[in-house]
């Protein structure tokens, strides 16, 4: 079974940026399907960034220019590099795989911990 653990948040203010890590184990990292979801208090779980064995990347129309998703097979590891940051980014970040691609669509089968991203106007 796939363990997902995300690292890199933080608390930064509007304009800043952090960059956000998940370290994949325990299968092949390139059979997967990667992506970033996130929760804010009292609202909905939202897919952020997502991107294919090919490394085709998807956004979120609130991010789109602003965060970029990327990976490193040989480190088996998923970024989520986050610029321009917004206080409305606030949210927990979950880091999610499937062998199915989900896209952006909350149907992915496993979920790191998450990592909080807090951002301050």
């Amino acid at each position: 079974q796939v363990q997902l653990v995300e690292s890199g948040g933080g608390s930064v203010q509007a304009g800043g940026s952090l960059r956000l890590s998940c370290v994949v184990s325990g299968d092949t990292y390139s059979m997967y399907y990667m992506a970033w979801f996130r929760q804010a208090p009292g609202k909905e779980r939202e897919g952020v960034a997502s991107i294919g064995s090919i490394g085709l990347p998807r956004y979120v129309d609130s991010v789109k220019g602003r965060f970029t998703i990327s990976q490193d097979n040989a480190k088996n590891t998923l970024y989520l590099q986050m610029n321009s940051l917004k206080p409305e980014d606030t949210a927990m970040y979950y880091c999610v795989a499937d062998r199915v691609n989900w896209l952006l669509y909350d149907r992915y089968k496993y979920w790191g911990q998450g990592t909080q991203v807090t951002v301050s106007s």
